[in-house]
């Protein structure tokens, strides 16, 4: 990838309908569009969103390698995305070198010791909500999801308990799904007197940031702060280079990222293994007997056959940037489709096929299997939702049974960023 000073754009083909009909038509039904699209110009084409404009959609592996080695000052997070509600302070917000500051104070709560710290957290919210499944009938595993993972944010990320776990608990599922609704359709977060969603969720977030500023004086005033695992904390005791802390309204916007992007997108990607598992009785007998492994390996399948988030872009900053066999101008949104480069033949053999072996003692392409993105904007949480993945299915395999079925293969169902089983992932289990 290279910057040009050219201003001769070469773009991929795309369909020529009205703007309104394209854009309208991807946001109702992405991957089907993508599937078209793809279909009908190959692996990359151009299309008119609602959020971003004209969007350059790339599925042929090598280039999405150069999108994502592309430095940040020649491309990077769209100026629309979800740092528009989730606040100035939030990854997806920030760019260039706040953001290459911001990411190494928040990468060591994620990785090595840190990280297994909180699997004991996870394994105890998993069989506390468990602990009231019903048996023998019928029931969508989601909403059980959403609160395992949402309380695991809640206690290792936010350090909260007591009152404010309690607000939190009640308050933040309903800012998350409105705040995912306004990233997609910001129209709808016009201000409207004090009314409509946008004041709705403008109200949300005072109370978050009333909530969140209770935690962190808390934690100031702790004398043993330093013993704490939760991110809240180690975030209050975290420095720049230049010895200066994290202001408060970083601090509270992160946590509000963190809480985003890895409550919900977990959550969902444990239903749909669920309930693929429960519809492929071979791949979950030899679950339950393996080990880690293939635990892991089960996890990533589940992934790339039912990847949440299905596309991650880039805005070009540059005059304009060459990638692969295209020349995009300023302020064009590339976009690696996550959808389609998970359904490559060439990279995943009888793609349709659920086959978690494929991914046995073989490591994933790291361009054609990016359910967490890539580059320098991949997901500074991917440690924790897998970590976090593998301990609920574990827990779940050991104190139940889940017993297959022949149903139909649920509707995927968009929730503005997330895509979720459209029946919240039915099971059916009985416990050991």
């Amino acid at each position: 990838m290279t910057a040009t000073t050219t201003a001769h754009a070469v773009l991929p083909d795309g369909p020529r309908t009205p703007r309104a009909i394209q854009a309208l038509t991807f946001a109702f039904s992405r991957s089907h569009t993508m599937r078209r699209l793809q279909r009908r110009y190959g692996s990359a084409f151009t299309i008119q969103t609602l959020n971003l404009g004209r969007m350059v959609m790339l599925a042929d592996p090598a280039e999405v390698r150069e999108l994502f080695q592309t430095s940040p000052e020649l491309a990077d997070t769209p100026d629309q995305n979800l740092g528009s509600v989730l606040g100035p302070g939030s990854f997806f917000a920030i760019t260039g070198d706040e953001h290459r500051r911001q990411r190494k104070l928040l990468t060591p709560p994620f990785h090595g010791r840190r990280l297994r710290a909180y699997e004991s957290i996870i394994e105890s919210e998993t069989a506390r909500e468990t602990k009231s499944w019903p048996q023998g009938r019928p029931f969508p595993v989601m909403p059980s999801t959403m609160r395992i993972t949402l309380n695991v944010v809640l206690r290792a990320v936010f350090g909260a308990a007591g009152t404010e776990l309690d607000e939190l608990r009640e308050l933040l599922p309903k800012a998350v799904k409105l705040g995912s609704i306004l990233a997609v359709l910001p129209v709808v977060r016009r201000d409207l007197g004090g009314y409509g969603p946008g004041a709705r969720f403008d109200r949300y977030r005072r109370r978050y940031d009333e909530i969140v500023g209770r935690l962190i004086d808390r934690a100031a005033a702790d004398p043993r702060l330093d013993e704490r695992e939760d991110v809240l904390a180690l975030l209050v005791q975290a420095r720049y280079d230049d010895g200066s802390p994290m202001s408060r309204g970083q601090i509270a916007d992160q946590l509000l990222t963190l809480l985003t992007a890895g409550h919900e997108t977990t959550a969902t990607t444990l239903a749909w293994a669920f309930e693929q598992l429960s519809r492929h009785p071979a791949a979950l007998g030899r679950l339950a007997a393996g080990g880690d492994d293939l635990l892991d390996a089960t996890i990533m399948e589940v992934q790339r056959v039912r990847p949440v988030v299905e596309i991650t872009a880039r805005q070009v900053r540059a005059d304009a940037l060459r990638i692969g066999r295209w020349t995009l101008p300023r302020r064009t949104v590339a976009t690696a489709c996550i959808t389609l480069l998970h359904e490559n033949e060439t990279l995943f053999p009888d793609p349709a096929r659920f086959d978690p072996e494929r991914f046995m003692g073989a490591r994933a392409d790291k361009y054609g299997w990016i359910p967490f993105g890539g580059g320098v904007r991949r997901c500074i949480g991917a440690a924790f939702a897998s970590l976090e993945m593998r301990v609920v299915l574990r827990t779940i395999l050991r104190d139940f049974v889940i017993e297959p079925t022949t149903d139909r293969n649920e509707r995927p169902h968009s929730r503005g960023i997330a895509v979720a089983p459209a029946r919240g992932g039915r099971i059916v289990v009985r416990r050991r």
